[in-house]
C-alpha cells in the first residue's frame, strides 16, 4: 500500500522532534494546519530563527523572510543552505565536532517541497536532529533541556 504525501506529512509533523521544534517559537503563519506548518518548516525561515536562539552570531546571514505560499525556489534554497552552513559551522567552530553523516539535499526540498522525494528528505529529519544536538550543547543548553523535559512524550 502506497503512502500519500498527506500521510507522510502528518507522520512527520507528529514526531516528537517536530514537537520540540515547535517550542522554539511561533510559526510565521501562526496557522496550525499540517500543510502550512510543514511549509513553514521547509522554507527555512523558522529553522534559521531557531538556530539563532542557539547561536546568535551566524556565519551566513542571507535569510529571506519574504517567502510566501508561491515560494521563490531560489530564496527557499538559499534559506535552507544557510541553515545547513550555519549548523556545520557551529559544529566545527563551537563544538569542535565534525558532521560525518550525509546532510539533507536542500535542492531536492527546495525544488518541490511536496514531492515524494522531498518528503523522504524531510522525513529523515537530519536537520532537526542536528539542531537539537546544537541546542543541548550550546551555552543556553539548560533552557533547551528544560523545554525537552516539559514535552508530553505520549504524543
Amino acid at each position: 500500500m502506497d503512502i500519500t504525501i498527506s500521510e507522510l506529512m502528518e507522520f512527520f509533523l507528529q514526531r516528537l522532534l517536530v514537537t520540540w521544534v515547535k517550542t522554539l517559537g511561533p510559526f510565521r503563519s501562526g496557522n496550525q494546519d499540517n500543510l502550512t506548518m510543514y511549509m513553514d518548516l521547509v522554507d527555512g525561515i523558522f529553522l534559521n530563527q531557531s538556530m539563532l536562539q542557539i547561536d546568535p552570531r551566524p556565519t551566513y546571514q542571507h535569510i529571506s523572510k519574504h517567502v510566501n505560499n508561491n515560494t521563490n525556489l531560489r530564496i527557499q534554497y538559499q534559506n535552507l543552505t544557510s541553515l545547513v552552513r550555519n549548523t556545520k559551522t557551529y559544529y566545527q567552530e563551537i563544538l569542535q565536532q565534525l558532521i560525518v553523516m550525509n546532510l539533507p539535499r536542500v535542492l531536492t526540498i527546495g525544488e518541490d517541497p511536496l514531492s515524494g522525494k522531498s518528503m523522504e528528505e524531510v522525513k529523515e529529519v537530519l536537520l532537526l536532529l542536528l539542531l537539537l544536538d546544537c541546542a543541548i550543547q550550546c551555552e543556553k543548553k539548560e533552557e533547551f533541556i528544560e523545554r525537552i523535559k516539559q514535552l508530553d512524550t505520549e504524543t
